[in-house]
């Protein structure tokens, strides 16, 4: 199998909770946050190439006047963009434009994973594919008191009533800020993700994810005041 690295990125238009989200004005981009994106996946030298996936004619044209050659935009059809797509057909889809070799999937809502994290994530990537990983995907661990059916999930009362946060073992939220696995996984069993993903953690602000309009302010705070990085 080829070792060739292909960035998926889709970026459907319409966004229902904040209008023209992927393109907004943010933080002196004027193109946004597929600008900021597009800038950090090129800079990554381990991404062979980019595939931008999208209905957004605005999008197309800014992508068109960069005329990078690792970009290789695709206009994806109306029947495959629209809120109610799901997951499990984007995979698919995917699947169809990188059918060789193995696809990082990754999204412009999440602006503070860079360059030299996408690098380090797909070092790791390939490192843990000879430690019996099949894949890999990006988490948060979160701290917390946890209750599932009406008791403690994560913690046991009758060692510890309440044990300090930093003790607990933490639950690892999937982020989506990326999955990697090998177009035959994709194939295979129709999932980004393998049977034995590797658990590459993030901690809060660099998998920050951009979905609703406060997630844009804060964001974009963030950013204009440089608290990261």
């Amino acid at each position: 199998m080829s070792n060739k690295v292909t960035c998926f990125l889709p970026c459907r238009a319409g966004s229902q909770r904040v209008k023209q989200k992927n393109i907004k004005p943010f933080a002196g981009f004027e193109k946004g946050l597929i600008e900021i994106k597009l800038q950090q996946l090129l800079a990554a030298h381990k991404v062979d190439e980019i595939v931008l996936s999208t209905n957004d004619k605005e999008i197309l044209d800014y992508a068109n006047k960069l005329k990078n050659p690792k970009i290789r935009l695709h206009e994806r059809d109306e029947t495959l963009a629209s809120s109610a797509t799901s997951t499990d057909q984007l995979v698919g889809h995917a699947l169809e434009l990188i059918p060789n070799g193995h696809i990082l999937w990754t999204h412009v809502t999440s602006p503070f994973i860079t360059e030299v994290h996408y690098n380090q994530i797909i070092t790791t990537y390939f490192e843990q594919l000879n430690n019996g990983y099949d894949s890999l995907m990006t988490t948060t661990p979160v701290y917390g008191f946890f209750w599932r059916d009406e008791k403690p999930f994560n913690y046991d009362p009758s060692i510890e009533k309440w044990p300090r946060t930093q003790t607990i073992k933490p639950l690892q939220e999937i982020n989506s800020g990326a999955f990697l696995a090998a177009s035959e996984i994709y194939s295979r069993i129709n999932n980004r993700i393998g049977e034995k993903p590797y658990l590459y953690e993030l901690d809060k602000i660099t998998s920050y994810d951009i979905d609703w309009p406060e997630n844009f302010m804060i964001a974009e705070y963030i950013a204009k005041n440089k608290l990261i990085g």
